[in-house]
């Protein structure tokens, strides 16, 4: 897929519009899936996903013919990514102390016939979860999303956030910990 990328950037680069179109959509879904994951909503991942390609296409030339497309793509979207977060804590208030819409995500319950109780703990459970998420550095947070949700490494994970290797694994732990420790409430024993 690498030189199929390549390909199309020079393609593009030539002036072949469509070409660009085609990386696009080769790659939206993934960019669209870590940037939900990091805003959680889909209007902001869309976001994120047009200011990244059209971010991408105005500085394509820059792209380095050794990097990976994948990778530089990625590096991009953290970076809107950020900004939207940045940009929606500036404008809302804390989760717990919003309604609940019904429009939220929420723990997926295996009875489909739960109870109040049950639903009322799912969405304790996940308005908990929606704070811990936001006391994370943005850093952090994309750090977290990238590594456990996205399944990425270190390296690949510190490339996309422009930062040391060293540096990824320790917010990547930093945030670990800070979940663990707001989250410590919920966690049964047994």
């Amino acid at each position: 897929m690498g030189n199929d990328d390549h390909a199309l950037i020079r393609a593009t680069l030539a002036g072949d519009k469509d070409a660009y179109g085609l990386l696009v959509a080769r790659h939206s879904l993934s960019v669209f899936r870590v940037a939900f994951r990091i805003t959680e909503n889909d209007a902001d991942a869309d976001e994120v996903v047009q200011e990244t390609f059209l971010r991408g296409y105005r500085n394509l030339e820059r792209f380095n013919a050794q990097a990976n497309f994948r990778t530089w793509i990625y590096r991009i979207a953290m970076n809107c990514a950020l900004d939207v977060l940045s940009k929606s804590k500036k404008h809302t208030a804390s989760p717990i102390a919003e309604e609940y819409d019904g429009e939220q995500p929420t723990v997926q319950l295996m009875d489909g016939s739960a109870g109040p109780d049950r639903l009322l703990l799912s969405l304790e459970i996940e308005t908990r979860r929606q704070a811990a998420m936001e006391k994370l550095t943005p850093t952090e947070h994309i750090a977290f999303v990238l590594r456990h949700m996205e399944d990425r490494s270190t390296d690949e994970i510190a490339i996309a956030l422009g930062i040391a290797p060293n540096s990824a694994k320790q917010a990547v732990f930093r945030a670990v910990q800070k979940l663990r420790q707001s989250l410590a409430p919920l966690w049964v024993k047994s």
